[in-house]
C-alpha cells in the first residue's frame, strides 16, 4: 500500500482534536467559574475559540481531502493555552487574544496561498524586503522606550511590535533568495538586508530579536551551502561585531550584568528570575491550578514571564511537555522540508523551525538565568497580538513543506501533491 495512505491512517485526527478540546475545556473552567461564578465573557471566548478550532479542521479535511497535520494541532493547542492564561488575568486580554489568534490564522492562510508558487515568492522578494526595512526605521522614528527597547508603536490605542511582523519578511526573503541564488549580487543584496535588519534592531535596543534574526540567517545559509568553515567566519565576524558594540556602546553590557547573579539582586535586576524561579517551584510537577498561582502578579507574567506561570499554575510537567512538542514541531519541519517539492520551502520551513526554537531557547533559559534575560516572548503562548500574528504566520512555512511536496509514484516517478504533510 502507497506510504501516504498509511501516514493518513495511522495519523488520527479526530480523537487528537477531541482529546484537546477536552483538555481545553476543562482548563477554561478556572477562568468561565472564577470566584465561584459564572463568567461570560471567558465562556463566550473560549467556546467561540474551540468552536472555530473544529470548523478549521473540518473544513480543512473536506477542502484538501487529508487530514490537518501535527503543525495545525500544535499550534491550536498551544493557542489555547494562551487564551486560558490571558482569560484568568483579565477578560480584555482573553478578548484581545482572541482577536489576535483571528488574525494569525488568517495571516496563516493567507501566506499559504501567496507562498504555493514559490514565482510569486520572488516577485515579492524586493518588495518585502524594503517594508521591512522601513517597518523597521518607521519604529525609531515613532516608538517610545518602553523597558529600554524600542519595541513598540501605538496606533489608534493598538500597540504593534515591528520586530514580530519583520521575522516573517526575513523568513520569506531569505528563503526565496538562497534558493535562486544565480549571483554573488544576489548574496550580497541579502547580506545587506539582513545586516540592516540586525543593525536598527541593535539601534533599537532588542537584543533578544537581533540574536534571532542572525541566528535564523546562520540556518538560511547553512541550507543553502551546508559549509561549516563560511558559517564559522560568519560567526567570528559577528563576535568581532559584538565586541566593537560593546566597547563604544557600553549601555549594552549593562542589560546583562544580572546574569548568573540574581540571587544577589533579588529585589533589583534579579526581581524577575528570581521570582519565576521560587514559584516555578513551588508549583510542583501538577501545578498549584490554573489561576491560582503568584508569579501572575508580576511585571510581565503573560508576556516574558509566561513560562514559570504555566509551570507553576499547571505543573512542571506540562511545561516539559510544552517545551517537547516545540522540538516536535522542529522534528516535523526537519521532516517536512526533506520531501517539499522546492528548495524554496525546505530553506523556509527549517528557517522558521529554527527561529522558532531558538526563540524559545532564549525565552525559557532566559527567565531561568541560564542564559541573559533578553525579553523575547514564548510563541503562541505568549500574550501579545502582533507576536501571536508572527507565530502563525512563521508556521505557514513549516506547512507549506509539508503541504506542497513530491512523493514517489509507482506508475509516473514523482509528482506534485497537495496534501496534510506528516
Amino acid at each position: 500500500m502507497h506510504g501516504s495512505v498509511l501516514e493518513e491512517r495511522r495519523f488520527l485526527w479526530l480523537p487528537l482534536l477531541m482529546l484537546i478540546t477536552i483538555f481545553q475545556l476543562l482548563s477554561a473552567l478556572s477562568a468561565v467559574f472564577a470566584d465561584g461564578k459564572f463568567n461570560l465573557i471567558p465562556a463566550a471566548v473560549m467556546g467561540g475559540y474551540i468552536t472555530a478550532e473544529w470548523i478549521y479542521f473540518i473544513l480543512y479535511k473536506a477542502v484538501v481531502k487529508k487530514p490537518a497535520g501535527a503543525a495545525d494541532f500544535i499550534a491550536f493547542f498551544f493557542s489555547g493555552i494562551s487564551i486560558v492564561i490571558c482569560a484568568n488575568i483579565s477578560d480584555s486580554f482573553a478578548v484581545k487574544q482572541a482577536v489576535a489568534i483571528a488574525l494569525g490564522l488568517v495571516a496563516y492562510i493567507a501566506l499559504l496561498l501567496v507562498i504555493r508558487n514559490p514565482e510569486w515568492a520572488m516577485i515579492f522578494r524586493v518588495p518585502v524586503a524594503i517594508g521591512a526595512v522601513g517597518l523597521l526605521i518607521a519604529n525609531i522614528a515613532l516608538a517610545k522606550v518602553i523597558n529600554g527597547a524600542l519595541n513598540w508603536i501605538d496606533i489608534g490605542g493598538y500597540s504593534l511590535q515591528p520586530s514580530e511582523l519583520v521575522k516573517i519578511a526575513f523568513v520569506f526573503v531569505g528563503a526565496i533568495t538562497m534558493d535562486k541564488l544565480q549571483s554573488a549580487g544576489s548574496l550580497t543584496k541579502y547580506l545587506i538586508f539582513s545586516v540592516t535588519c540586525v543593525g536598527i534592531l541593535f539601534l533599537m535596543r532588542d537584543f533578544g530579536t537581533a540574536l534571532i534574526f542572525f541566528f535564523t540567517f546562520i540556518v538560511i545559509a547553512f541550507m543553502r551551502s551546508g559549509d561549516i568553515r563560511s558559517l564559522f567566519f560568519v560567526l567570528a565576524g559577528a563576535l568581532l561585531g559584538a565586541a566593537l558594540v560593546i566597547y563604544f556602546r557600553p549601555y549594552v553590557a549593562e542589560r546583562f550584568t544580572t546574569y548568573r547573579h540574581v540571587w544577589e539582586n533579588i529585589n533589583e535586576g534579579g526581581f524577575q528570575q528570581t521570582r519565576v524561579l521560587i514559584y516555578m517551584a513551588s508549583g510542583g510537577l501538577f501545578g498549584l491550578g490554573i489561576g491560582q498561582g503568584q508569579l501572575r502578579g508580576i511585571f510581565a507574567a503573560s508576556t516574558d514571564l509566561v513560562f514559570g506561570v504555566l509551570c507553576e499554575e499547571w505543573g512542571l510537567l506540562l511545561g516539559v511537555f510544552v517545551l517537547i512538542t516545540y522540538g516536535l514541531l522542529t522534528v516535523y519541519a526537519i521532516r517536512a522540508a526533506r520531501r517539499a517539492s522546492s528548495a524554496y520551502y525546505s530553506i523556509a520551513a527549517v528557517a522558521a523551525a529554527g527561529m522558532m526554537l531558538f526563540q524559545v531557547s532564549l525565552n525559557v533559559f532566559g527567565i531561568t538565568d541560564l542564559l541573559p534575560l533578553t525579553g523575547v516572548t514564548l510563541p503562541f503562548i505568549s500574550r501579545g497580538g502582533t507576536s501571536m500574528i508572527s507565530s502563525w504566520a512563521l508556521l505557514a512555512f513549516i506547512k507549506a513543506a509539508a503541504l506542497y511536496r513530491y512523493e514517489e509514484a509507482a506508475s509516473d516517478g514523482e509528482k506534485l501533491r497537495g496534501g496534510a504533510g506528516l
